[in-house]
């Protein structure tokens, strides 16, 4: 469950959109079961953003295929063939298209039959997935923040389409926090769900205990950027240090 502490630096960081705490249920949540509008799975999370809600969706409410990526329906044959992707213009065959299939990330089939949304400030639950939409400086900072203790490597896995598969079950396959940019991938863009050029974070649950130790450790704007003397001054006494380890050794540093 998210501590307060973990809520705290959450709103701390003043986002666009609030960030929001997901869960992937094998049972029926105890929460409010969505009923409006029919739509794209990507959309749901807007739906907890704008509403301030907290509900849960299945198989039947997704307008799309994030409900491939969760698992909670086989391969369509005639998508998977890659037939969508090459009439949408995203590929030039189907066969193009169709190894994006062979590669695709799925939650073991039929394990998951309900996600939960909730903003994450609201959140009473142990989430398996963070969801963030940011632009800069916070996207810097969150970013910052998942390799900032571990010193993992920043990736970006995702394909022209599908783009749930990557935001919401590669993380939890994987691990791995993973983000992209909108405005590139096929359904968020035509659904209009979000301004071009903004970054989509998903943290997954193993990488939230470091991730908030992270936040609340390091420093959100870091020395090269303050404008304050002290720091400018202390910044010159770590520059100088570099130099003079550098000199024990008999070499130098070009780095100003």
């Amino acid at each position: 469950m998210l501590r307060p502490s973990d809520k705290e630096l959450i709103r701390k960081l003043e986002l666009p959109y609030p960030a929001v705490a997901i869960r992937l249920r094998f049972e029926r949540p105890d929460v409010p079961h969505y009923t409006g509008e029919k739509l794209a799975f990507c959309q749901y999370v807007k739906v907890a953003q704008d509403t301030g809600g907290h509900f849960y969706i299945d198989v039947n409410d997704d307008a799309c295929y994030g409900k491939l990526a969760m698992g909670m329906i086989d391969k369509p044959p005639v998508t998977a063939s890659g037939q969508a992707g090459y009439d949408f213009g995203c590929y030039k065959s189907p066969t193009g298209c169709q190894q994006l299939y062979q590669r695709l990330p799925i939650l073991e089939p039929h394990t998951v039959n309900y996600v939960e949304f909730c903003p994450a400030l609201d959140c009473d639950f142990d989430p398996d997935l963070l969801f963030f939409i940011a632009g800069l400086p916070q996207a810097d900072i969150l970013m910052r923040a998942t390799s900032y203790i571990s010193g993992d490597l920043w990736e970006s896995r995702s394909s022209p389409v599908i783009s749930c598969a990557w935001m919401y079950a590669y993380p939890i396959i994987s691990g791995k926090v993973n983000h992209i940019t909108t405005g590139f991938y096929h359904g968020l863009k035509r659904r209009n769900a979000y301004p071009a050029g903004l970054r989509m974070i998903s943290i997954p649950f193993r990488k939230m205990p470091e991730f908030f130790q992270a936040l609340e450790e390091m420093d959100w704007t870091l020395i090269a950027f303050r404008e304050d003397e002290e720091s400018r001054a202390e910044l010159r006494r770590r520059m100088d240090h570099w130099q003079e380890m550098a000199a024990a050794t008999g070499s130098h540093v070009d780095l100003r």
